[in-house]
């Protein structure tokens, strides 16, 4: 099964009736509602340090699922990912997806893309974005890693277009959402910095999907 935010906590915690939970009316001045802004397919050697640039500016930090193959050739950009404070996930190695993979297939994948960010970075991650949203069935049980999906689809991969992407976005999102987002498209890049502005005038605080599913 692949993780929502509520379905992470879950994951981490014996029952719901333990949380504290605080609806955005009931926060006080000193607390902002919490939400992840996560970018998947990286990384791109354009537009990736594009992306950074913007967010470093705005002080916000992020989580960026790696497809394997694509840290080939640009290990400077995924160590500056991690040295400005955001997080690294896997994306499998390949972008396959997983549930249409045998068992022993799908554990390669996930933890070849893993054991590259390692190599690259020196740090493991725990955390996968399985391609498609697709997790294989009791995967899971083969492999230590948490799979993280998402509340709020840009769609910014179909449409292309920063003024849809922004106004999708800021319609759905709400109170501990996790944003799907990818760093690949210049459209992509403009949406996200737009968003993050629009966002953070109404409160919100970003976070990286750790800070969400394990707080």
């Amino acid at each position: 099964m692949v993780l929502t935010a509520a379905a992470a906590l879950k994951y981490s915690t014996d029952s719901f009736s333990e949380l504290n939970i605080q609806t955005v009316g009931e926060l006080s001045d000193e607390e902002h509602p919490k939400i992840a802004l996560t970018f998947d397919d990286g990384p791109h050697p354009v537009y990736t340090p594009k992306l950074l640039d913007g967010l470093k500016e705005r002080g916000i930090h992020a989580t960026f699922f790696l497809i394997g193959k694509n840290i080939e050739g640009n290990e400077e950009l995924v160590n500056r990912i991690q040295e400005e404070g955001h997080l690294i996930g896997s994306h499998t190695y390949n972008h396959v997806q997983l549930n249409k993979l045998s068992e022993a297939k799908a554990r390669d994948e996930v933890l070849k893309g893993c054991n590259k960010i390692y190599e690259t970075t020196g740090t493991y991650s725990s955390f996968v974005r399985p391609p498609y949203g697709s997790w294989k069935k009791n995967l899971d049980f083969c492999i230590t890693m948490i799979p993280v999906s998402w509340n709020v689809d840009s769609l910014d991969w179909k449409t292309q277009n920063t003024e849809k992407i922004v106004k999708r976005v800021v319609k759905d999102v709400g109170e501990g959402d996790i944003i799907l987002m990818h760093d690949i498209f210049d459209t992509s890049v403009e949406a996200a910095l737009q968003i993050v502005d629009t966002l953070t005038e109404e409160g919100y605080q970003f976070v990286t999907v750790d800070e969400l599913l394990l707080e």
